[in-house]
């Protein structure tokens, strides 16, 4: 059984079927019970054709639930068999879909890991460690709320392309990996549309993704970029994502994925940590904040000032930063440190961990503290 063609082909197949004017919930149903048959049928006699075989199934499942129904079935076409599958892709149009303004984030993930992944929806809990009955509530109530949604309207790449970051952002859990899932997701948008953000998107990922291995030590403990065994860096993924984002860039219509691509790229070009062009690193900053003037990308950019032009710059620039904003304590103690102030530095850290948003965060920063508060 071809697990990685099936889910492929599921958003394809689940526009087939909202094109044909089937409710965009009981199309998701019914595509879901054309998989469950593939998964048994496949195995022993598989299909020519095997987008046209989940459409005829899937269009079947629906037509058995919509003549169950007797108010609907007043509504829906005589039970004819329908045209052949089109060859048209509208799987972008699920993107559009999933991510409609109305659903709130995490419900916007969730549904476009079931409708356009293809992911099961206890796939998708065990991802975010919730109850499989927790996350079929929020996978149905997100269906009824794009189901009234017309799917010839254009959509928004830049809310496509924001969740699909949420997605790759919330790592590895369990045994799903929502980063190569999200990678994947991307992959098959940039088919799908032609648009430099998408590209940007695509090599900010993988060159994020290229550290992976690096990032984590004995026990799952935090290993912080300066501290990595670039060795274990991934170069195949470092080399395409520089490829795809130097094709992008080329088009000369940046957006805030490019930027932020450009600051991995540099990076992972960085034989050491000594030899980061943290210059240029602040320039594309730079254009960062122009593009979003976002705190974060504000905090990160003090960051980057405080390692190009010294810790007393870096200080000055974090001064312009809200002080709320997740990690602005572990920055300023970092800083803190650099600029040779360790007392401060060893109660900010300790003050960063009693705030860190994940074990192996807290544990770093109170490995910190403890050095520092060890050298006095």
């Amino acid at each position: 059984m071809n697990e990685a063609l099936l889910r492929e082909l599921t958003p394809s197949v689940l526009a087939v079927l909202v094109r044909r004017g089937a409710d965009f919930a009981a199309a998701e149903d019914a595509v879901q019970e054309a998989l469950v048959e593939a998964v048994r049928v496949w195995p022993s006699e598989s299909p020519r054709d095997p987008k046209g075989w989940l459409v005829t199934v899937a269009w079947r499942k629906f037509l058995d639930a919509a003549r169950s129904d007797a108010a609907r079935r007043r509504r829906e076409s005589p039970p004819e068999e329908p045209p052949a599958a089109p060859n048209t892709d509208d799987t972008l149009q699920l993107y559009f879909l999933c991510a409609h303004p109305s659903l709130t984030p995490s419900s916007a993930v969730a549904l476009t890991l079931r409708a356009v992944g293809g992911l099961t929806t206890r796939q998708i809990a065990q991802a975010y460690l919730v109850p499989e009955a927790t996350m079929a509530q929020r996978i149905s109530r997100a269906k009824r709320t794009v189901s009234g949604v017309r799917f010839d309207r254009p959509g928004d790449v830049a809310t496509v392309l924001r969740v699909l970051y949420l997605v790759f952002n919330e790592g590895y859990s369990g045994e799903l990996d929502l980063a190569a899932e999200a990678i994947r997701l991307t992959r098959v948008l940039r088919r799908a549309v032609d648009h430099p953000e998408v590209a940007g998107l695509l090599a900010l990922m993988l060159l994020h993704h290229a550290r992976r291995a690096a990032r984590t030590g004995p026990g799952g403990s935090l290993v912080p970029l300066a501290d990595q065994d670039r060795q274990r860096w991934d170069t195949g993924l470092i080399a395409e994502g520089v490829e795809i984002l130097q094709a992008a860039l080329a088009r000369d219509r940046l957006g805030e994925f490019q930027a932020q691509a450009a600051i991995a790229a540099l990076h992972a070009d960085a034989p050491t940590a000594g030899e980061t062009d943290w210059v240029q690193i602040v320039e594309w900053y730079d254009e960062l904040c122009r593009l979003t003037p976002s705190p974060v990308v504000r905090l990160n950019r003090a960051v980057a000032v405080g390692e190009a032009d010294g810790a007393r710059a870096g200080l000055a620039a974090l001064s312009d930063v809200d002080a709320t904003v997740p990690r602005f304590t572990a920055v300023e103690a970092h800083l803190r440190e650099r600029d040779g102030d360790l007392v401060a530095a060893a109660r900010l850290y300790a003050e960063a961990a009693r705030k860190a948003p994940n074990l192996a965060e807290r544990d770093h920063l109170t490995r910190q503290a403890a050095r520092l508060n060890a050298q006095r």
